[in-house]
């Protein structure tokens, strides 16, 4: 042996804080993660989510739709939970607000005109 034990008993107990200090040291790296976390992932992601309800919230009748299964077409009608879009001349589907994927309001021009 190298080492007596009296020397190997003294050597581990200097070697790093104890209690409420070492606790905090180890949770400290996972704690800066959940909050780096929070400002690059959460936080923009519920900012789109409450913008995109708000654009669906304020559909009128007259604006572009495009659904989120790919349909465009042209509101013809609003109501509470369903909105009735024309999607070609005389051909009227009723679509459910909340799958409504863009709003483009009345009189906009698209970016290639």
């Amino acid at each position: 042996m190298f080492a007596t034990p009296a020397f190997a008993q003294t050597a581990g107990a200097a070697a790093g804080p104890d209690g409420f200090l070492a606790m905090i040291i180890q949770f400290a790296p996972l704690l800066l993660v959940f909050v780096v976390f929070y400002f690059l992932i959460l936080r923009p992601q519920q900012k789109r989510a409450r913008d995109q309800a708000a654009t669906i919230g304020a559909v009128k009748k007259g604006d572009s739709v495009v659904t989120a299964g790919g349909v465009l077409g042209k509101v013809t009608k609003v109501e509470d939970a369903f909105v009735e879009v024309e999607i070609a001349p005389s051909i009227k589907i009723r679509v459910v607000k909340s799958t409504l994927a863009d709003v483009t309001p009345l009189g906009s021009k698209p970016a290639n005109d």
